[in-house]
């Protein structure tokens, strides 16, 4: 190959504990397998940040939270920053999307009437857009419509069970479409009938943004009920969440705006009280979400092969962000435990089999997706990037000073209603957390004056006894506090800062989006 076709896959809220591949002890995912078989599979791999548009700003860009700044969703992406996609384009390919980014535009670019204003759900720029499903799946309902499915109940009332749901208690009650009707299959589907359409010899990069296991938490038969609610690890929690709540104010506040009707529609009540019996049917519900978006990537795999390009796809299949899944008595994402960050990543470059089937334990970031799609594609570096290219691991052999930990970034901002700016009482610069992670310790830093967290991983795994204040661990409370001063020092914006003007022109290197050169 003189350049490969690419395929990025991102699956939105899937943990990175939840692949057979990684040793799970319940979920199976063949596929996924498959692909880590011929690839590299990167165990300690955690998202930048926290929801969406904060997640994939990172992996996008390959800078962290305090570089690109998309603090929300809805906080727009600065049109200097570059992309992945703009790059892939400067490289000769037409990046071509099929789901979403989550990418709110930059409004100084756009009147002020622009309709693109009005919503978080944008589009990353270099993307040409084939098959587009956002929020409100409108595209998948037609689809499903034209099949004869009654599709009147839109979103996310199509995503109730067909035979009714209580107001309590969760039931793994099918929907009223089948497994080969899905929003992933769709997706898998509308992907498919590209690739029939490419030139042979002529590469291509695709992004496939599948929506599962996202919640609602609701999948078709068989995958409802593949796993028994009593199967799976403990849950990693206090004994009660008021023991959760009372151990940080952040917790206390975040615990307090869990809906249930956010995870599983027309449910009534706050999750912290929902129980451990349906705690546990709505994990088994999220396996079985995992389970199906596995069977459609097996499908991607059958139609690669049948294509003949096989050979020929760098593939990389992660997530954005992960999910809590009762852990912490919580669900979704946000907030510092790792169950919110640690996401999959397995990358496979038929070109590189030295290490086919290898995995690897050191600390990797999303911020490394965009720097080694650079790298694999044989596109210039931008040494201005957070991220690392992890192309060296893909060939057996280990990058000199690689990370010893990992870094990530939660902002709590309510810039539209200022509600967590009244509850600490704080401006909206303070509502914001910042993590270290080693392989024994977690270090947790808040802005607005809130106590900062340390946890011993070692004696604590679960992240339930905060240290920051005791006597015997303050020498390791200052060293990571001076970690994070470190980290963020080398890391502040580096665009213009590796470039000088010289008699003789520019010297070094600059960071631009590429294609937004005046």
């Amino acid at each position: 190959m003189s350049r490969p076709n690419v395929l990025l896959i991102t699956c939105d809220q899937w943990r990175g504990d939840c692949l057979s591949a990684a040793g799970h002890p319940v979920v199976k995912t063949p596929n996924a397998d498959a692909l880590a078989a011929e690839g590299v599979l990167f165990r300690r791999h955690y998202g930048g940040a926290a929801p969406c548009s904060p997640a994939r700003a990172c992996l996008y860009t390959g800078l962290y939270q305090m570089n690109n700044r998309v603090c929300r969703n809805g906080t727009p992406l600065d049109a200097r920053h570059g992309n992945v996609a703009l790059s892939a384009r400067a490289a000769g390919y037409d990046p071509t999307l099929f789901g979403y980014t989550d990418v709110a535009p930059d409004p100084r670019r756009l009147s002020a009437g622009d309709l693109r204003l009005r919503s978080y759900e944008g589009v990353l720029p270099g993307f040409t857009v084939r098959q587009f499903l956002p929020e409100h799946q409108r595209q998948w309902l037609s689809w499903l419509s034209m099949q004869g499915i009654d599709t009147s109940a839109g979103v996310p009332d199509i995503h109730r069970p067909a035979s009714g749901q209580g107001k309590v208690d969760v039931t793994n009650a099918p929907p009223v479409y089948s497994k080969d009707r899905t929003p992933t299959a769709f997706l898998a589907g509308e992907f498919i009938r590209w690739l029939g359409e490419q030139e042979q010899g002529a590469p291509w990069f695709a992004h496939i943004s599948f929506i599962s296991p996202h919640p609602p938490f609701i999948v078709p038969e068989p995958y409802n009920t593949m796993y028994d609610p009593a199967d799976g690890p403990a849950f990693r929690r206090a004994a009660s969440w008021q023991a959760e709540a009372e151990s940080h104010p952040y917790l206390a506040y975040d615990l307090e705006r869990q809906e249930r009707t956010k995870f599983v529609p027309g449910i009534e009540g706050k999750v912290p009280d929902w129980g451990d019996g349906n705690f546990r049917r709505i994990r088994a519900i999220y396996y079985g979400m995992i389970s199906e978006v596995d069977a459609q990537l097996g499908r991607i795999w059958q139609a690669l092969k049948a294509a003949g390009v096989w050979d020929d796809t760098v593939i990389v299949l992660t997530s954005d962000h992960a999910e809590m899944m009762g852990d912490h008595f919580m669900l979704g994402k946000g907030g510092y435990f790792d169950a919110s960050y640690h996401v999959p990543l397995i990358v496979r470059d038929p070109r590189r089999g030295a290490a086919a089937g290898a995995t690897v334990d050191r600390f990797t970031e999303a911020v490394d997706v965009f720097p080694t799609l650079l790298d694999l594609i044989g596109a210039a570096p931008e040494p201005h990037l957070d991220g690392r290219s992890l192309a060296q691991w893909l060939d057996g052999e280990e990058p000199a000073d690689w990370r010893d930990e990992a870094h990530w970034e939660f902002d709590f901002r309510s810039v539209a209603d200022g509600e967590a700016e009244r509850y600490f009482d704080i401006g909206a610069r303070d509502c914001n957390l910042a993590v270290i992670r080693t392989s024994g310790f977690k270090y947790v830093h808040f802005g607005g004056g809130l106590p900062p967290l340390l946890f011993d991983l070692t004696k604590d795994p679960s992240e339930l006894t905060n240290v920051a204040n005791d006597p015997a661990y303050l020498p390791a409370r200052l060293e990571f506090a001076e970690k994070m001063l470190a980290w963020r020092a080398r890391h502040l914006d580096q665009s213009l800062a590796l470039a000088e003007l010289t008699d003789d022109g520019v010297v070094g290197h600059v960071g631009w989006a590429v294609g937004n050169r005046e």
